[in-house]
């Protein structure tokens, strides 16, 4: 939790002047108490005064009683002032560790991410920053005003009488020791919920982002089950943690409540015996209040810390995770042409066995290059190492002649234009969605990129038409012209490279064939690579590399590998046989 602390930089004079406020309140409300006392003090002592004396008595207690208000008052503004400045200071500082998270895991590597679920980075960005904020602001605001408090008024107390407070000696260590021991199985078992917390976030997540699917499959009552599972859980986790609150409250309401009790006895038999007034006990026991509320304060700020320390692990962990690929050490910003090379190239996920083994090969700038290969032969992987989304574990790959790891990420990227194999949309217009390619793009350049990816016509067909509202992930759109966006907004970057993995497998063969023969004629200097599972999407291409297994099996164009390459044999006959899926003008949207 302290390490965090660093992200208050920008809230410290809040976090400065809000103590120093708080100490000013506590300051005023301990001499309430003084105040009150020598008021009833000169009461009680009133019945014994001449009527001069009483005159003049009653005219100290009208002073005493107005220094009391302005006392009051005072107070007021400290602790008015104070929370407001807490607020900022604990909101900001909520902002700025979500805002540093975010900053992180948009630096993240692919593998990165694999490392952490959407839902524990959703968790952690909410929930755990939610707790550490709250208690940085019951920090700010309690850890100087109730230790204050506690000592000045156990020190008043044990001056107005040493009786009295003996009590504490007995009581206080007996609070410190139940805290000694809870605190550490508060701390484990509250780890647990929120381990339990992503695993509740996870199921909600993936039953609502796929609620089509579950409802297509009447999988309802097992997605209810499901969730009841994880809700379980979450709810054993949480019952679990709060037992010991649930058992320290009425442990510490009992040692807290015969405290008071004992105070009780030993000031009636000092009353009693005419050794203590009234109106001195009267401050004392308003002190002694002040000692167990500021105690319970401390109590409940601990119980806090500890909940909270949970969560900053699990944020430092995000925060302190170093990006697997980083361009700290590169110095190329532009990228001189559309060739790629691969050499030796081998690649496994996370440090496991190579999925890439050995690739070599080579693109020349401007080419259309076909990749294809049985499903999990990773296709989709070689091309994700092109614009580094992944960093090789063997060999080099070339982009313009330069190894990409000397390249500074951003123009690698601006540079490779890549669909990727779920095609993704925002919330939002068309327009907007599209201008995601490029962000001062002009009507006239989107509308060319559109019909580049035989998208115009349909757009237009709306009654809003690049205004059109998408949805959340384009749900208003079927799944071809889901496609075809992804691919106009990818050329709308006017790439050096244009990776489309697998991305017109929802349109009709007619419509693949003029998306590809536009990308041929409108962006020539574009080195376009198709991952496909169709002969037909990759026929025409000028080379096409056949993956078996992570290694590249053969390479050449069309004619060549139908000719000598059995796996292309088989692939191209099987799907012969099958008929072609929509080889006429008007397939599918």
């Amino acid at each position: 939790m302290l390490k965090l602390l660093k992200y208050a930089k920008k809230y410290s004079v809040y976090a400065v002047l809000c103590p120093v406020l708080m100490i000013g309140e506590v300051v005023l409300e301990l001499l309430i108490p003084l105040v009150m006392g020598k008021i009833v003090d000169l009461i009680q002592l009133s019945e014994e005064m001449s009527s001069i004396e009483r005159s003049d008595a009653m005219h100290t207690i009208l002073m005493l009683g107005l220094r009391m208000l302005l006392y009051a008052l005072a107070s007021l503004f400290c602790g008015a002032v104070a929370a407001r400045l807490a607020s900022v200071a604990g909101m900001g500082f909520g902002s700025t560790v979500r805002g540093a998270m975010l900053d992180k895991i948009q630096k993240f590597s692919f593998s990165n991410i694999d490392r952490f679920s959407t839902a524990s980075l959703i968790t952690r960005l909410t929930t755990d920053v939610t707790s550490v904020q709250n208690t940085f602001l019951m920090m700010v605001r309690m850890l100087f005003r109730a230790p204050i408090m506690f000592i000045v008024a156990l020190v008043i107390c044990i001056m107005k009488s040493r009786q009295i407070s003996s009590v504490f000696m007995v009581s206080l260590p007996l609070i410190a020791v139940a805290l000694a021991i809870g605190g550490p199985i508060a701390l484990k078992r509250f780890k647990k919920m929120l381990t339990m917390f992503d695993g509740f976030n996870a199921s909600i997540q993936e039953n609502l982002m796929n609620i089509r699917v579950v409802k297509a499959f009447v999988r309802s009552d097992y997605e209810k089950k499901k969730f009841k599972t994880a809700n379980d859980n979450l709810l054993n986790a949480a019952i679990s943690a709060e037992k010991i609150i649930m058992w320290g409250e009425p442990l510490l309401m009992i040692l807290m409540y015969g405290t008071i009790l004992a105070i009780l006895f030993i000031a009636a038999k000092l009353i009693a015996a005419e050794t203590l007034l009234i109106g001195t006990f009267s401050a004392i026991f308003q002190y002694i209040m002040q000692i167990i509320m500021s105690f319970l304060m401390v109590i409940m700020l601990i119980a806090q810390f500890f909940m909270a320390e949970a969560s900053a692990k699990r944020i430092l962990e995000v925060i302190n995770e170093e990006p697997d690929i980083t361009d700290d050490n590169a110095t190329v910003t532009d990228v001189a042409d559309g060739s790629v090379e691969f050499r030796n190239v081998s690649f496994g996920y996370g440090g496991k066995a190579p999925v890439i083994k050995d690739a070599t090969f080579k693109i020349e700038s401007g080419e259309m290059v076909g990749i294809i290969g049985a499903t999990g032969s990773a296709k989709s992987t070689l091309v994700q190492l092109i614009p580094r989304l992944y960093d090789v574990s063997g060999g080099e790959i070339l982009v313009g002649g330069v190894n990409v790891k000397d390249y500074k990420m951003h123009a690698l990227r601006e540079d490779v234009s890549m669909v990727l194999q779920k095609n993704v949309l925002f919330s939002g217009s068309i327009a907007e969605n599209l201008r995601w390619g490029k962000k001062d793009a002009t009507d006239e350049e989107i509308i060319e990129a559109c019909e580049i990816a035989d998208a115009h016509a349909f757009i237009s067909s709306f009654p809003d038409g690049y205004q059109t509202d998408l949805g959340q992930g384009g749900v208003n759109v079927s799944g071809g012209q889901k496609q075809r966006l992804c691919i106009a907004r990818a050329v709308l970057k006017k790439p050096k490279i244009l990776i489309l993995d697998d991305s017109t497998s929802a349109v009709d063969t007619y419509t693949d064939s003029k998306i590809r023969e536009r990308l041929r004629k409108n962006i020539p200097d574009t080195t376009k690579i198709i991952i496909a599972q169709r002969v037909s999407s990759v026929s025409d291409c000028d080379k096409i590399i056949i993956l078996e297994n992570g290694t590249v099996n053969d390479i050449g164009n069309h004619e060549e590998l139908l000719s000598r390459n059995e796996i292309y044999q088989d692939i191209y006959y099987s799907q012969q046989k099958g008929g072609s899926d929509f080889d006429i003008e008007g397939g599918v949207n």
